[in-house]
Order: C-alpha cells, then sequence, then structure tokens
C-alpha cells in the first residue's frame, strides 16, 4: 500500500507503517478479506478520546475567561461529523481508503460518516505511533482554521476603537513556554495600558487573534 503521498499531505511519517494501514481500513473491506490488520474501529474509539483531549485543551488555553457552557459548545462544533468530514475531505483522506468492493461502488470513500471515523482513526495511528506531541499538531493545523474566535477578530475590533480616531490597541507578548515544536504565546490586548483581553496560541499572530476575540466578547460584541 504506497502511502507516501498521504504521509507528505499530513505532514508525519509513520516508523510503524501498519497503523497507518490499519486507520485507512474500512470494516466492509475487513470483512470480504479476512485482513490479519484488522478495520479503524478500534483506532476511531481511541482517536475520538485523543480528539476531544486536544480541542478541550486547545480552548482552555485560548480563551482563559469564557465559561464552561461556551467551550463546550466551541469543542462541538470542532469535532462534530460534518467538521471531521471537512477536514478529512482537506487532504483527499478518502482517496485512501480501503472499502469493501460494494461500499466503494457506493461511494463510500465520499461518505461524511466514513470519513469522520477514518480521521478519528487516523489521529490515533499518529498518536499510538509518535506520541502527543505529533497527534496535537496534526489537530491543531484543523482546529486553528475552524474555531471561530480565529476569524479577524483584530481588524473587527481595530474597527470599533478607531471610532475615536485618537484611540489605538496595542498588543503585548507576556508569556512564552514550551518545547520548540510546541510553543505556547499569550498575548494581552492594550488600550492605554488597561487589558482588554489575553490569548494565547501556538504563534503570537493566533495568541494576538484570540485576545482580540476574548476582548469583543467581553464587550459584548459578536465575532464575524
Amino acid at each position: 500500500m504506497n502511502t507516501a503521498a498521504l504521509e507528505q499531505a499530513i505532514g508525519y511519517a509513520f516508523a510503524r507503517p501498519a497503523l497507518l494501514e490499519q486507520a485507512l481500513t474500512h470494516s466492509s473491506y475487513a470483512n470480504e478479506r479476512r485482513d490479519s490488520v484488522g478495520c479503524n474501529e478500534r483506532l476511531e474509539f481511541l482517536g475520538d478520546s485523543v480528539l476531544g483531549f486536544v480541542a478541550a485543551e486547545y480552548l482552555y488555553a485560548a480563551h482563559p475567561n469564557l465559561p464552561e457552557g461556551e467551550l463546550t459548545k466551541r469543542r462541538a462544533a470542532a469535532v462534530c461529523e460534518p467538521a471531521l468530514c471537512a477536514y478529512a475531505q482537506s487532504f483527499g483522506l478518502g482517496d485512501y481508503l480501503r472499502l469493501g468492493k460494494g461500499e466503494a461502488a457506493a461511494g463510500g470513500g465520499r461518505r461524511p460518516s466514513i470519513l469522520a471515523d477514518a480521521f478519528e482513526a487516523l489521529l490515533a495511528a499518529i498518536y499510538l505511533d509518535g506520541g502527543i506531541a505529533p497527534a496535537r499538531g496534526f489537530v491543531l493545523r484543523f482546529l486553528e482554521r475552524q474555531e471561530p474566535a480565529l476569524r479577524d477578530a483584530k481588524t473587527q475590533l481595530q474597527q470599533i476603537v478607531q471610532q475615536r480616531p485618537e484611540e489605538a490597541v496595542e498588543y503585548v507578548l507576556v508569556d512564552e513556554s514550551g518545547p520548540d515544536h510546541a510553543k505556547c504565546f499569550a498575548v494581552e490586548v492594550r488600550l492605554h495600558s488597561n487589558v482588554l483581553g489575553v490569548g494565547r496560541g501556538r504563534s503570537k499572530k493566533q495568541a494576538e487573534q484570540a485576545a482580540a476575540a476574548e476582548a469583543l466578547t467581553l464587550m459584548g460584541v459578536a465575532l464575524g
């Protein structure tokens, strides 16, 4: 099974290729072939938990002042089937799935439920092969694009502040932690030295967006 192109697309090379092969094997294929690798259902089970943890960890750090209910809503939006299907489609995961003849003929490689399950299985395979760091990095590629607070909150906040031409906000880096491959930055957005919001992210730009998003939330302004 030639999966080099997929490994390149996801930015991760497996030390144990059998894990990747299992993640790509749908039960319909395993049942038809009695494949020794097995299907991806057990990996899907594990991947669901890894995904939930990484999403919760990310949202908790990025939005220190959001209440539990709002964090729960954002996590649900980030890990629901339509979101996972979109993540999988973005790197053509369906083209690599091993499906039974009937499932393949019915277009199973485009079915949202199959793609969402395969994404979770792939995440679990990365986790088992390389640990939490590459698994987290893989998930964050998608969460950082999908998470609503990462819309251009900075521009929106600036437009509000500039209703008074003499006003301007300032973004101040207040903390930097973690190893080089998993840095976490904390930024405050200030107006006249008053802190309007605090944001965290894996880059300064992301942290600034999160800080602006929190400022808007505290001001009662809807993002978007």
